[in-house]
């Protein structure tokens, strides 16, 4: 289902998880659960995914993972803020003691000259902190856009839990 790159990183996450104990959540506003299916697919993969929140909307991100209307209405929902809260928001609604975030523009449409096409905002949290990582893949298609998401989402989970 999910291109070899991206089945053996969900791979990698699953098993680094699964060692270390640790439970995973995933937010997920422009991959859509994309996150969740792949390491879904990692046969064992109970062992290492809590669950997945998939916030497309305002009204999910502040309902889901209680992330601020206000916070939305003023960095708006793409943004490093949004990305953020939303990990933290993970965690704080979950069993999972890792969580990623992804909320960014896909396309075709939606862009601006500030946020253009293909900016993607990730979060990556723990009982440790929050950190941020922010990718301009341009104007790939929405697909490419989505299928790059999950690849740094995966990376940002697996480089947490090594």
């Amino acid at each position: 289902m999910f291109p070899d790159d991206i089945q053996a990183l969900a791979q990698t996450v699953v098993e680094a998880a699964t060692r270390r104990g640790v439970m995973v959540a995933t937010a997920e506003s422009c991959t859509g659960g994309l996150v969740a299916g792949a390491l879904t697919a990692v046969a064992g993969s109970s062992a290492a995914l809590d669950r997945g929140f998939v916030t497309y909307s305002n009204a999910a991100k502040a309902q889901m993972i209680g992330v601020s209307p206000e916070l939305i209405e003023a960095c708006g929902a793409v943004s490093e803020p949004v990305a953020r809260a939303m990990a933290t928001g993970a965690l704080a609604h979950s069993d999972a003691g890792v969580s990623v975030s992804i909320t960014g523009i896909a396309g075709p449409g939606g862009g601006s000259d500030e946020k253009p096409v293909g900016l993607v905002h990730f979060g990556v949290a723990d009982g440790s902190g929050v950190d941020h990582v922010e990718h301009r893949f341009g104007d790939l298609g929405r697909e490419a856009v989505r299928l790059a998401s999950v690849r740094v989402a995966l990376t940002l989970l697996r480089n947490r839990l090594a």
